[in-house]
Order: C-alpha cells, then structure tokens, then sequence
C-alpha cells in the first residue's frame, strides 16, 4: 500500500461541542497482523460519541473529570464503533478468503481473550472507527454477515445498540412469561430491547413519550407508560404484581421509584445514565426482597455471537430514523441530540454530500470535500504494514 493513498475521515480534536468535529483526509489504515481492513458502507451513531466527545464519562474518584468510555483519549481520534462493510484487504495471518465478505464489526476491545471477556475498550473511543471511508479490525473480531436480508445501514445499528440489549437481557437472565421494562424505549438501546424482549417471549412494558409511542408500540411493547405523567403509578396499574427486570438506559430518578415494584428476587439491570448517574435508594428494597442491581457494559462475545446469528437471519428488524453523508457529522450528531427520533441514525462515508464543498456543519474541515478521493486499496490485498499518518 502507497502512504499515498488517502482517505476521507471525522475526527475529534479534543474534548468539546460539535466544534471539535474535523474532515479531513489521512493515510489509510494497513492491516497488521492478524487484522483486516474494512471499507465502511455504513456507520451508525451512538450517545457513546457524544458522551465521548464531550468528555462526560468522568473517571473513578472524578467523575466530572473529562475521559473518553474507559480514560484518557489519544486525540485525534476518529470516532465511530458500529460498523457494516466489506472486506477489502487483510494483513499478515489472515485467511484471504474473508476479502470480498460483508461483515459487522465487534467494536469492545476486550480484557481478556475468551467467550465471556467483558469489554474494557471501544472502537471509536480507545481507537480509530468507522467516521471513515476505511477501518481496521481484529480479524477475529469481524462476523461474516454476507447472505444477511439485513441492509447495511441496518446492520450498522446492530453492534452497539443491540449488543448493550443483548447484553442486558442475558445478565439480567431475562425467561419468557417473566415481564421486563424498558426504559427510554424509543431509542437505538430502548427499541433494541422492546424487540429481543418480545422475542424471548416476555411481557414488555415500556417507557416513552408523546408521539413516539405509537412506534414504540408497534416495536412489540404489549403496554407504553407515558413518561410525562406518574410513572410509577402507570407502572402498578399495568404490572399489579410487579415486574421481574427490567431494563434500565436511564437510572436517576426513575431507580429510587422503581426498585420497589420489582418482585421477589428481581433484577433492576443499569447500562445507561440518561437521567442523572447519582442515584439514592433504599437497600432495604434488595437484601430484604433477594433482588439485585446488575451493571452492564456491552456485551461479551458470546452475546455479539448471538447477536449475528440474529443478523444472518434477520431475526430482527433495526428501526433507521435517518441518514447522512460523512461530512455532516455534526449534524447528525446534533440530531441524535435532540432526541426527536426513534431508532438510529446512520452516515456513510463512502456518498458524497449533495452540497458538498461546505463545512462540516457545526465542525471544521482541513480539506476540500468536494475533491474526489482515488480508491485507497486494491480489492483484495494482502498488506504487511501500516500506511504512515
């Protein structure tokens, strides 16, 4: 590969609002061993780059202290965990027939190798995602989706969205007939659950609000508790012996009034902060009901291994709320702010804007985007090294 050839890529500069956004062009990325290089057909977006880009995981012992998903983030970054595309090279070690598959992209960058590692990493925090025409990935790391009836901007909405809700469902032991809420259930996580839950043939009760109730509801809910009234009351009136998990993206406020309608040996599984990370309950509600708080963090890969035997046969059906081009990442991250949607919004970086030569709306650009970028690999090589930055 010539450290010539170039790809377009958004990349954060450091901590901050939609400023900090930046097109550019950089080096192309070569496999290294064991590793293959993927070109991106579509990348979907998560709160997991806002909350990135803003700095707002904090740390333990500070948690206003600015860090990316797990610490310090190696700036520039280009962000992007959730991944959809093809195979077009593959380094030293790896079987050349994966070249040409279409494959979804594992972003957790794990602590150990094993079937029930936990992730400690993100692709797109801890390293360079898919904010680009090109990323690379452990080879062991790429699942072969190619005969999926999944589009890839569905596919894209799969790995972190559905892998925290896969995640969620297996360690909070989730068995059909038990009944499950799900909180912000109009999001990528919330819509995620919903449809997996109904699957594993539970009773599902969910939260949302105004007009995204209706897709809620048509997402598999078998009841919506409106989020805008008393939530624990309309939780009682549709669930009168209580709930068995549930299914937690939000936490605050909604832990304290909730931990009391779990049944006896309930669990109450957290994966989000969506309504305050400072969290008051009464420990009786636990030790006196046999019932648990469980933390999760993504998925392991087991939960991504069945995750993909859901994509091959699409066992699901990813809600798309929008799409964009590569160089509005801030716009589109701006929309995934607001909060107005439901399901997930994707870019691909490989379609040019329609207006392409403005900035990146609410970031910068270091290079004119409306100059074509010549093909960065020949399908199907096999490279040694990296491309230098």
């Amino acid at each position: 590969m010539s450290a010539s050839q170039f790809m377009r890529a958004v990349r954060i500069t450091g901590h901050g609002g939609p400023e900090v956004l930046e097109l550019t062009e950089v080096a192309v990325p070569a496999p290294q061993a064991g590793e293959v290089l993927v070109r991106v057909g579509a990348v979907a977006l998560n709160n997991t780059d806002l909350w990135t880009r803003e700095g707002a995981y904090g740390r333990p012992g500070d948690p206003k202290a600015l860090s990316g998903w797990r610490g310090p983030i190696d700036f520039p970054r280009i962000q992007g965990a959730d991944v959809a595309g093809r195979v077009v090279a593959v380094g030293p070690d790896v079987d050349g027939n994966l070249v040409g598959r279409r494959v979804v992209v594992d972003p957790a960058i794990y602590d150990i190798e094993g079937p029930d590692a936990n992730p400690v990493g993100l692709m797109g925090s801890e390293r360079d995602g898919g904010y680009a025409e090109y990323v690379t990935a452990s080879a062991e790391r790429v699942h072969d989706v190619t005969d999926s009836p999944l589009t890839d901007d569905q596919l894209a909405t799969l790995p972190t969205a559905y892998g925290t809700a896969l995640g969620m469902i297996e360690r909070g032991r989730l068995r059909a007939g038990e009944t499950v809420l799900v909180s912000g259930a109009s999001g990528g996580v919330g819509l995620a659950l919903v449809q997996i839950a109904r699957a594993r043939g539970a009773r599902v009760l969910a939260i949302s609000s105004g007009a995204k109730i209706d897709a809620v509801r048509g997402a598999g809910a078998h009841e919506v508790v409106d989020r805008a009234r008393d939530v624990a009351r309309q939780i009682r009136a549709a669930a009168p012996e209580g709930i068995d998990v549930a299914l937690d993206v939000v936490a605050g406020e909604l832990v304290s009034e909730g931990l009391p309608l779990l049944r006896e040996g309930g669990r109450w599984v957290i994966a989000g902060a969506l309504g305050g990370h400072d969290v008051a309950f009464d420990v009786r509600r636990l030790y006196l009901h046999n019932a648990q708080v469980i933390g999760s963090a993504m998925h392991t890969p087991t939960h991504f291994g069945l995750l993909m035997d859901l994509a091959r046969r699409a066992g699901v059906q990813p809600v798309v709320a929008a799409t964009f081009p590569l160089d509005q990442a801030a716009r589109a991250q701006e929309e995934l702010a607001r909060r107005g949607h439901v399901g997930k919004i994707v870019m691909h970086p490989r379609v040019p804007s329609a207006r392409l030569g403005r900035r990146c709306v609410g970031g910068r650009h270091r290079v004119p985007v409306d100059r074509a970028v010549a093909p960065a690999v020949e399908e199907g090589a096999v490279v040694a090294h990296a491309a230098e930055p």
